[in-house]
């Protein structure tokens, strides 16, 4: 089940130049950057009421967003929902006909499982799934 928008990510050329904008200009509060190595990006967070803003910068040309770099240009990356259960909520989607991009959850950043929908199955836009971390 989908429980709400968990962020919104933005493809980044510079994220060191990105940062100094939405912290100083935009008076964001900064929650520090994360390397994730399975997605090869490193990822800068801001929160916005209960929202989280993602600044995404590849850390390889061969990366996802690298890629979309090249063929879009900076922009809206993503749109993140924060699920109960990803595995369930992939499969209930295969059911329903949506095409994924990951068939089972992929390491994300604050340690959650993540996996995103393909743009062709919601108008254009790439969607990711995201569980949380379950502290224990």
């Amino acid at each position: 089940m989908i429980k709400k928008i968990d962020h919104i990510a933005i493809a980044v050329d510079n994220i060191d130049e990105s940062i100094k904008k939405f912290r100083d200009v935009l008076g964001l509060e900064f929650h520090g950057t994360e390397v994730v190595p399975g997605q090869q990006v490193i990822v800068a967070s801001f929160r916005v009421g209960d929202i989280d803003i993602e600044l995404t910068a590849p850390t390889g040309t061969d990366s996802p967003v690298g890629k979309f770099l090249v063929k879009h240009g900076p922009g809206i990356h993503h749109l993140a929902f924060e699920v109960d259960d990803i595995a369930a909520q992939i499969h209930e989607f295969q059911e329903k006909g949506v095409r994924m991009v990951h068939k089972e959850g992929q390491s994300g950043a604050d340690n959650a499982q993540i996996a995103f929908v393909h743009p062709k199955s919601f108008s254009g836009v790439l969607l990711e799934l995201k569980e949380k971390c379950r502290v224990k």
